[in-house]
This record gives structure tokens, C-alpha cells and sequence, in this order.
């Protein structure tokens, strides 16, 4: 579950570290987001070592997708999962990723959304 002021932790390599979510889109006043919605955040550290590669800027506001979190997850086979961490990756207005390579695996929810290109990048399905 994701809110507005929670921290991500941005796991592709378009060069942002870490990222505050600012506003949940996909409905009015909706509280909380889940795997695979899009939200709205604003870059907080990047990677020191490119500064100078890095696609994006400290302070520079974006949309993500949200592809793991720390809530509880049940399946319909009766087992759960979750993850350690809270992570996204930076996407532009077309729903494109900004970044080549992403981290980690990714749920399959974001393979029947219209994130295929987000789900092809990824290492592995859970």
C-alpha cells in the first residue's frame, strides 16, 4: 500500500535512487496504491557515480508504476507473498519506461495491465 509521502525506491537504471509519491492517480481522492497503478513522484537523491548520464534530476516530477510493496500479497492458490521493499520505475506520458533495464522481479499484474513493455524488461515473474 502506497501514499501519498511514502518513499520508493526507484529499481531501474534511468539514474533516480529514491522517490516521494505525490498524488495516486486512477480515481477521486483514492487513498492507496497497489502493484501495477501509476502514480506521481518527484525524484529525492539519485546515483552519485552518473550524475552527468543520469536521464533525470534531482527535485524533477514524474509518473512511476508501482511494481513491488511491502503489503501482503494472496494469490488465488492460496499462498502469499511480499516483498522487503517498496520499489517503481519511471515511466513518461505514453506509459513508456524512460529507463533500458529493470531490477528484480515484478508481479504479473503488470502483465495484464498495459505495462507490457514494463514486464518484458524485467528480470523474472512472481
Amino acid at each position: 500500500m502506497i501514499q501519498t509521502q511514502s518513499i520508493l525506491t526507484i529499481v531501474d537504471n534511468s539514474g533516480a535512487k529514491t522517490a516521494k509519491c505525490i498524488k495516486i492517480l486512477g480515481g477521486f481522492q483514492r487513498r492507496y496504491a497497489y502493484t501495477g497503478n501509476t502514480v506521481v513522484v518527484a525524484v529525492q537523491k539519485i546515483k552519485s557515480k552518473n550524475k552527468s548520464k543520469s536521464k533525470v534530476k534531482k527535485g524533477e516530477v514524474l509518473h512511476a508504476v508501482i511494481i513491488r510493496t511491502k503489503f501482503k500479497k494472496n494469490k488465488k492458490d492460496g499462498s502469499s507473498f511480499m516483498f522487503a521493499l517498496n520499489a517503481g520505475i519511471l515511466i513518461n506520458k505514453q506509459n513508456k519506461p524512460i529507463a533500458t533495464r529493470i531490477f528484480g522481479p515484478v508481479t504479473k499484474e503488470l502483465k495484464t495491465n498495459k505495462l507490457m513493455k514494463v514486464a518484458s524488461l524485467s528480470a523474472g515473474f512472481l
